[in-house]
């Protein structure tokens, strides 16, 4: 058991898409430069030169690879054109069976793919048509929750069944600091996604307020409460608080108005974020925390 690179990656660590004005350039390139993976995230409909610019920004920042997710839920047919036709490193796919002819012309064009599940039979799809690595989200997860399970349960049944075949399993859900990274570790999985811990950081575009209330939070929400009409049955994780009102919006640091009545996604790991941190810092210490973990508890004297 170590911290490993995956997908050619210096380390097993993702930041997740935190939403399309949330996760932006610059956190995706300070992941990438601090060697995890970074993930912009497609807006729910098509604009795919808004994409094009988005990657062509980050690009600017970073000369290491990174990733963009889109929702397979939304219309996406012409932001993934011009993915593939930019060679974005990775594409990680959500919220859908992923099609064996997209994975196809991903892999024609040099990108990898990488889908997130929520059980089992997700997973088995997605490893019948050929995905490169595969994340597996527990409902301990912030944001859209796709399946009912806890992490613990299912990462290792999507280990047994990837089995010996070259598709690294990523664990996301809950998942902020070392102890959470060598846990999934010892359930078999490779890497870690991490979204609620890289949206306290000082690159997310998170609005500021939003950002305190994930330090000082302690519980969070499992609802349906937001985004009913546009996003209808996809439940979300969200900061436990009282609703005055309902606005799907997820605040960024250019909001205004009642930011109290925005909804604020986040996963069970609230508890355990003390501080905001640069990207980087937040990489370093996952990794070493990791290492000494392994080391003083795990390790053979």
């Amino acid at each position: 058991m170590g911290c490993k690179g995956i997908m050619g990656l210096k380390y097993g660590i993702v930041q997740a898409p935190l939403g399309p004005d949330i996760s932006g350039p610059e956190l995706v390139s300070a992941v990438a430069d601090a060697g995890g993976l970074g993930l912009l995230r497609a807006p729910d409909w098509e604009c795919p030169e808004y994409i094009r610019g988005l990657i062509k920004k980050t690009r600017s920042l970073t000369d290491k690879p990174f990733g963009i997710r889109v929702v397979l839920g939304f219309s996406h047919e012409e932001n993934v054109k011009v993915i593939l036709d930019e060679k974005v490193a990775f594409l990680e796919l959500y919220w859908g069976e992923v099609p064996e002819e997209l994975v196809h012309g991903a892999h024609d064009a040099g990108v990898k793919v990488i889908p997130q599940v929520g059980n089992v039979q997700e997973a088995r799809k997605a490893i019948e048509v050929g995905v490169d690595a595969i994340i597996v989200q527990g409902r301990e997860a912030g944001g859209h929750v796709i399946g009912q399970d806890a992490l613990i349960a299912l990462v290792p049944r999507v280990v047994d069944l990837v089995g010996d075949r070259d598709i690294p399993v990523i664990a996301a859900g809950g998942i902020v600091d070392a102890r959470g990274y060598v846990a999934a570790l010892a359930l078999g999985a490779q890497g870690v996604c991490l979204g609620t811990r890289f949206l306290a950081t000082e690159e997310s575009n998170a609005h500021p307020d939003y950002k305190k209330q994930l330090i000082e939070g302690e519980n969070t929400e499992y609802t349906d409460l937001f985004g009913r009409a546009r996003w209808p049955e996809a439940p979300q994780r969200v900061l436990e608080k009282e609703i005055r009102r309902l606005a799907g919006t997820v605040p960024n640091k250019m909001a205004e108005g009642d930011i109290e009545s925005m909804v604020m996604y986040a996963g069970q790991g609230i508890g355990l974020i003390k501080e905001i941190l640069p990207a980087a810092e937040v990489v370093k210490r996952l990794v070493e925390g990791a290492q000494l973990l392994i080391k003083q508890k795990f390790s053979r004297a």
